[in-house]
């Protein structure tokens, strides 16, 4: 049985080596290769009512973590502000932020409309006092 086992773990090493090695050669091929992101990004920073509220906090993020069953939603970040260096153009007022990508308007109007996006809205507008929305596309 123990001999079984090493011979998977080595079999699954050496296929592991093989995938590492082709990626390898890919990037070596496009040097400047970027991973391709959808076209549409969606960035929303949110400033709670009660910005101490650690609770208040989990609620917003657990709503706008639900909202990814959006089935135009492509990818979705959601976060707080990271402890960077302090700079005079970083903004890190807000408690939670979201990046939402889609692949072109249309997509994210349907996520506008959607139901999931109207309850969340309606079961966490309560909880933020301010909201600003930057929406980009790309060239």
């Amino acid at each position: 049985m123990e001999h079984s086992n090493r011979r998977q773990f080595l079999a699954g090493t050496a296929l592991l080596g093989v995938a590492a090695t082709a990626s390898l050669n890919i990037q070596a091929e496009k040097p400047n290769a970027q991973p391709q992101l959808p076209k549409l990004i969606h960035k929303v920073f949110f400033w709670l009512k009660n910005p101490d509220s650690k609770e208040d906090q989990a609620k917003l993020i657990a709503g706008i973590k639900a909202l990814g069953a959006i089935e135009t939603v492509r990818a979705i970040h959601v976060g707080i502000p990271a402890s960077t260096e302090k700079r005079d153009v970083v903004d890190n007022s807000y408690q939670v932020s979201e990046m939402l990508c889609f692949d072109d308007v249309e997509g994210q109007n349907i996520y506008q409309a959607h139901p999931l996006h109207q309850k969340f809205i309606d079961e966490h507008a309560h909880l933020w006092r301010k909201v600003v929305v930057y929406d980009s596309i790309a060239v």
